[in-house]
């Protein structure tokens, strides 16, 4: 912390409550509830949750409301509480295919067994302002219930797998089930990066980098021709392997949205011409996220089938030591901190050069005139 002035610290200290003050906003209005930006803004925590790698919808909305809606220092601060927290273990594989779905799609097969479902989505809706949640009059008028749906299958085979039977498309890497996995949030990241430490990054990674680099691959930077094999949102079940009982044990449900990418491939020498997969998984209701992140896992695993590099997208390096938005925002917000001493160096630097620039260019000017 910089205390760059004398008094430094009580300007510091009364900028904390200025911030408290700002940030509760006018009184007459009522206080935000963590309830109501949990299920009112469920699309916000998820995000939070997400890149903040720590699934607790509380503490997420708690994060949002501290930092006045500012999405990465909501982040910033879940990932800090985060760090706190005692360790006992890691879960068993999550098992996507077990999900209690509450919105499936493809476009890749119009049928598919059990069906598309729409669920809750932005997709089809008119991108009109709604008056009706202004809330101005006296008694709003509840949203009507959607209809009753027929009960999902409990389990639904994914599109990919439809695809696997038939030789059509790579099949599915299999970790070997005591392989270690590597973990970000504890280790120093290194190049080269197997995928587990890639998707991992790539989920922790700032949504809008991850859509950017996504469309990218689409204008021609990575030459992929994408299709959505399938999108899912629903709950799954989490367990753990609990050694003095010597068996699992479920912790619970957790929401989750996972996207399977499938890409063309043209084939090489030694394999055959197939489709090729590109994965996300992210917590709550995150689409755009998983999109973003199944089309950059599919761009950086092209050294692995033999492609050509030369996109951004492709360059893992690049990818992954510029994705995340709290190391970003450290690194680029530093500049407002005190950097007296290195400008001022600087300055004299400067009107150094600029005095020996001033010399050089006048001595041929005095000899010209000498010689006149």
């Amino acid at each position: 912390m910089y205390v760059a002035v004398k008094g430094g610290e009580r300007a510091i200290e009364n900028a904390h409550r200025l911030l408290a003050h700002e940030r509760r906003g006018d009184r007459d209005v009522p206080e935000v509830s963590l309830d109501q930006i949990s299920e009112q803004l469920s699309l916000g925590v998820d995000r939070v949750m997400t890149e903040g790698s720590l699934y607790d919808r509380e503490l997420a909305a708690l994060a949002i409301k501290q930092a006045r809606g500012d999405m990465i220092e909501a982040i910033f601060l879940l990932r800090a509480f985060r760090a706190t927290l005692p360790r006992f273990g890691a879960s068993e594989p999550v098992d996507t295919g077990q999900m209690q779905v509450r919105r499936r799609v493809s476009a890749t097969f119009k049928d598919i067994p059990g069906g598309q479902i729409l669920g809750p989505t932005f997709d089809y809706t008119h991108r009109l302002l709604d008056p009706s949640l202004l809330g101005t009059s006296a008694a709003p008028e509840a949203p009507e219930a959607p209809a009753a749906a027929d009960e999902a299958p409990v389990a639904m085979p994914r599109v990919t797998d439809i695809l696997g039977r038939d030789g059509l498309i790579e099949a599915s890497q299999q970790a070997e089930l005591d392989a270690p996995v590597g973990d970000l949030t504890r280790d120093a990241l290194k190049f080269p990066a197997e995928r587990d430490l890639r998707l991992q990054n790539l989920a922790r990674a700032d949504e809008g980098f991850l859509l950017a680099m996504g469309y990218s691959t689409q204008r021609g930077y990575g030459r992929n021709h994408p299709f959505v094999g399938e999108i899912r949102l629903g709950e799954v079940e989490v367990e753990f392997m609990a050694e003095d009982a010597g068996f699992v044990v479920p912790l619970g449900a957790i929401t989750v949205t996972e996207c399977q990418m499938v890409t063309q491939f043209k084939g090489s020498d030694t394999q055959a011409p197939c489709f090729t997969r590109g994965y996300g998984l992210a917590f709550g209701q995150s689409e755009r996220k998983t999109m973003s992140m199944a089309l950059v896992d599919r761009a950086l695993r092209a050294r692995e089938l033999g492609e050509d590099v030369g996109a951004p997208a492709q360059d893992e390096e690049f990818v992954m030591s510029h994705s995340d938005n709290v190391q970003a925002t450290g690194f680029v917000e530093h500049l407002k901190l005190p950097h007296y001493v290195d400008f001022q160096s600087e300055l004299g630097l400067l009107r150094k050069l600029r005095k020996e620039f001033e010399q050089a260019n006048a001595a041929p000017d005095a000899m010209k005139e000498a010689a006149e």
